[in-house]
């Protein structure tokens, strides 16, 4: 709380020391377009440090959680830097085509629910008419998940990262991870498993590759 506080002081202070005319200028578009691109340049640090303080705490699953899409983070290397891509173009490009491929095969948002019950870690994927139980369990300062299904699943267990987000959750898998659990899902569903191979593709050319679901509460 203490440091959103000081975030949202930040704020404040920056608009209080600007100058006033130059500031409602940038803002409504009017005055010299460098000074509006900087101060606009400005406010959007500002607000986006705002939003990862706010939405950066650990995530505590409990209830019923919407599959609302696929979430994807890449890591691509240049040189010797290894640069995160994740909320880029880059990802999101990745996340509209998974979407796409996993659509054919019935997993879609909102067709895909996660209830969980906090009290003994137990959990119900429920994809059309499949309802897949297992159980999980939350670790580091609940920022990983590992899912365990059961006998139909043949006792898949996955663990991955837990983040949270605007609107819910994401869980973020290794590929080889995810796509095992979207194979034996599209063979309970009676679907091909051509497109979960599409899926794969789009790991190619990358260091790093996790791909898991949006999950909206």
């Amino acid at each position: 709380m203490k440091k959103i506080l000081s975030v949202i002081a930040l704020s404040v202070a920056f608009v209080a020391t600007a100058p006033a005319q130059g500031l409602l200028g940038g803002l409504l578009g009017g005055g010299n377009n460098q000074n509006s691109d900087a101060t606009l340049s400005t406010l959007g640090n500002i607000l986006t440090g705002l939003a990862g303080t706010v939405y950066s705490a650990p995530v505590s699953l409990n209830g019923t959680y919407t599959y609302n899409g696929v979430a994807c983070s890449a890591s691509s290397s240049e040189g010797n830097v290894l640069t995160n891509l994740a909320g880029t173009a880059v990802t999101a490009g990745m996340e509209s085509k998974a979407d796409e491929y996993l659509a054919k095969i019935g997993i879609k948002p909102g067709a895909m629910t996660f209830t969980f019950n906090a009290e003994d870690n137990s959990f119900v994927l429920n994809c059309g008419p499949l309802a897949l139980p297992g159980t999980y369990k939350v670790g580091d300062g609940e920022k990983t998940v590992t899912l365990t299904f059961g006998k139909t699943m043949k006792f898949l267990c996955m663990t991955g990262t837990l983040e949270s987000s605007l609107n819910g959750a994401k869980m973020l898998f290794t590929a080889d991870k995810l796509l095992d659990f979207m194979k034996k899902v599209s063979k309970q569903l009676g679907e091909k498993s051509s497109e979960i191979k599409a899926i794969a593709g789009l790991a190619d050319g990358y260091d790093q590759f996790r791909i898991g679901f949006k999950l909206v509460k």
